[in-house]
């Protein structure tokens, strides 16, 4: 493994994977169940149910025939929608007493605040040397979104600035490929690897302070009324190590709500796959593609679906990964013990560090690891509220009339599952179709991730979007909490969801209203 870059962000046998991939990536775009789902262990579907899920599942679904099913979004698993900011931290609605007593440990483990090492804690040090958080709550507070800085004196603990330079060229082994050429146009950035940490620990410094600047942008709508949109700016100020990469490309992110990863995770590959017209075939202006990406827990291709560009394929890889960038503690599927630190960081990779024999050597083992997995799976999705008002139902159909159906698809069913019965064979109501579409150049990064371009981006969950000020304490939305509310979210939509954006600003005020509290329901 090349030691240029932490191996957090190098993909075991990188280039040997190519053919591998180039075959996963056709069969994708042909909608194929090549990829599999090697993370679940799965029961297949009899004929019957099959042709019962389509009927429910339509992309545009009898408003009559779900109407009583969607009160429900996560299906059995789904929680009583509480009143205070614990809304998003309640178990799976069916889950057991002895798994939920793993669940309540595995939110200790979510919540603890990690030490740097050495510490008379070993069960908690090794934090560092360069991290963001100390906590996984510290960036998903309350299990919700994270909050972006309001100024100089705001730790900027839920927001950090991803970071990637363009790969070599020729360093794809076919550059004609495009599809393979996508998935290794980049690397990690040859001093700060892969993201930015703004904290260190004691004689580390900080890799940097995230500076925002604001442009407002006037918009205006139908019958005389006017939104004000927010252009963000970010600057890596005050760099500890030396300037950027010449050309590096910065992405914001803001930490995302945890609610319904499990059944997210267990949507069949094949029917997310099914939903993908990259080559808009339909003729309706959408094109939603897969991203393919390589797993290091299973060493094969994989469908992406989390993250804001759907480049992880599983809950527990994504933990892992969440571990060694946003906290610097390794774990068996990353062990480097100093995160996300370079061979141009030589004093992280030589601080001391808290990879302890007794947990295998690593900072969190395999038993650690698997109990933050099970906790992130089984976050239960709140039920609706008030679905039954007419304003709400107007507002339902206002959506679909719309087309942001056509990316954001109302339900799946989730497999059925031998070992997790939470999220086996949920009708479930997530508004996504985990695919990537391109959202225009007023959202775009400009950075590519696994096969998704610059202005691609994953079409987002909309369940219990609703309760986001409630859990948060702020209603901003998108990848970079740019969007003070869900109708300056929609007023950002571009290219792909130009058209479903200019109906809104066109539509009269009063579907406009409905449209906002329909997606408030959810």
């Amino acid at each position: 493994m090349p030691n240029s870059t932490p191996s957090r962000w190098i993909r075991p046998n990188r280039w040997a994977v190519s053919a591998a991939l180039i075959v996963a990536v056709q069969s994708g775009i042909a909608g194929a169940d090549g990829l599999g789902d090697p993370h679940l262990n799965v029961i297949p579907r009899t004929a019957e149910e099959a042709s019962r899920i389509a009927a429910v599942t339509a992309r545009s679904p009898d408003l009559s025939l779900t109407a009583a099913f969607e009160a429900l979004p996560g299906g059995a698993s789904t929680v009583r929608a509480r009143t205070t900011a614990d809304a998003f931290s309640d178990p799976s609605g069916n889950i057991n007493f002895d798994r939920e007593l793993d669940f309540r440990v595995g939110n200790g483990l979510f919540r603890k605040l990690w030490v740097s090492a050495p510490s008379s804690t070993l069960a908690s040090d090794g934090l560092g040397p360069l991290y963001n958080a100390r906590a996984c709550q510290s960036c998903h507070i309350k299990d919700g979104r994270g909050h972006v800085p309001e100024g100089p004196e705001d730790d900027a603990v839920s927001m950090f600035l991803r970071v990637s330079i363009p790969a070599p060229a020729g360093t794809a082994p076919d550059r004609a490929m495009t599809e393979i050429a996508d998935y290794l146009a980049t690397l990690p950035d040859p001093v700060y690897g892969g993201q930015l940490q703004d904290f260190g620990t004691a004689g580390h410094p900080a890799e940097y302070r995230l500076d925002i600047a604001y442009e407002e942008i006037e918009v205006a709508l139908s019958d005389g009324e006017t939104a004000s949109l927010r252009r963000p700016t970010y600057t890596a100020a005050d760099l500890g190590y030396g300037p950027l990469h010449p050309d590096a490309m910065l992405s914001p992110r803001v930490a995302p709500q945890m609610i319904g990863l499990g059944l997210l995770e267990a949507i069949p590959a094949a029917d997310i796959l099914a939903l993908a017209d990259p080559e808009d075939a339909d003729g309706d202006g959408i094109s939603g593609r897969p991203n393919i990406v390589w797993s290091v827990e299973f060493d094969q291709p994989m469908l992406g679906r989390f993250g804001y560009k759907a480049g992880m394929p599983t809950i527990r890889e994504q933990s892992a990964v969440a571990f060694a960038g946003d906290i610097g503690i390794s774990t068996p599927l990353f062990p480097d013990p100093w995160g996300d630190c370079t061979t141009a960081q030589a004093d992280c990779r030589a601080g001391p560090h808290g990879d302890d024999a007794g947990q295998g050597g690593f900072e969190v083992d395999a038993q650690g690891l698997d109990l933050v997995t099970f906790y992130s799976r089984n976050l239960g999705v709140p039920a609706r509220r008030n679905p039954d008002d007419p304003q709400v139902q107007l507002g339902r159909e206002v959506f679909m009339d719309t087309g942001c159906n056509a990316c954001h698809q109302p339900s799946f069913v989730t497999h059925r599952l031998a070992d997790q019965p939470e999220q086996s064979f949920q009708l479930i109501w997530p508004y996504t179709d985990l695919l990537l579409h391109d959202m225009g150049e007023g959202l775009a990064d400009q950075r590519p991730e696994a096969r998704a371009t610059g202005t691609e981006w994953r079409t987002a969950p909309l369940w219990a979007i609703g309760l986001t000020e409630q859990v948060s304490g702020h209603a901003t939305f998108l990848h970079d909490g740019r969007a003070r509310s869900l109708l300056e979210a929609i007023l950002w939509h571009g290219g792909e969801a130009q058209a479903a954006r200019d109906r809104v600003v066109e539509m009269p005020a009063g579907d406009r209203a409905a449209l906002i509290r329909f997606l408030e329901s959810l």
